[in-house]
């Protein structure tokens, strides 16, 4: 599962066990990623906060689905197999349409998106290879072409926060050996109304 001792569900008890029952998916899972925060909870609670209202909030209004493809490209730059996996069947999942996500799969893997992207979702993608690969020569000039392609301030900053998240994620898991070793891929938590709740399902 990874290089550091981790505690199961199975053997979880007081704080971890409760966490862990929020966000669970069948079969008692829980995602590796998650349970390699096993000894320290606090950390995992941290995780998910920031996981669950930067990706999977309603209060997002940039689709669920690019903000997932964000995540996807972020982790192919930094090869992070683990996330590429997990969210491209997340993204799959939003986007319902095979051919829509093979294609966008596609320009994620030969870092090429202006046949499937125009317009702020083509800018979403250069900032964040920018912010992934070159984030010290980052400027405020490099906001420029994402509020010329459309996105206004708001929009701008969850894209920022779905990629800085992801380098967190990617380093996380890369940085531990986490695999997916016995993780349901592509499980979220799907309910965007409610911040609370974190169960996999």
């Amino acid at each position: 599962m990874s290089w550091i001792k981790e505690i199961s569900y199975e053997n979880a008890t007081g704080r971890l066990r409760r966490i862990y029952e929020r966000i669970k998916g069948p079969n008692d899972n829980v995602d590796n990623v998650l349970s390699v925060h096993s000894l320290r909870p606090h950390s995992l609670v941290g995780h998910m906060t920031l996981y669950k209202n930067v990706l999977h909030n309603s209060n997002n209004t940039l689709p669920k689905w690019y903000l997932e493809a964000l995540g996807v490209y972020v982790s192919h730059l930094n090869k992070c197999d683990y996330c590429v996996e997990h969210h491209s069947a997340g993204m799959k999942r939003l986007v319902n349409d095979d051919q829509k996500t093979t294609a966008i799969l596609k320009c994620i893997s030969e870092n090429q998106f202006e046949e499937s992207f125009k317009g702020k979702f083509l800018a979403g993608f250069h900032y964040a290879e920018k912010l992934t690969n070159h984030i010290s020569s980052i400027t405020e000039s490099d906001l420029t072409p994402l509020r010329s392609a459309g996105l206004d301030d708001g929009e701008i900053l969850e894209i920022n926060q779905v990629v800085s998240y992801f380098n967190y994620a990617n380093r996380t898991v890369l940085g531990l050996g986490v695999n997916t070793d016995g993780d349901i891929i592509g499980l979220s938590p799907n309910d965007s109304d409610d911040p609370d709740n974190w169960n996999h399902d």
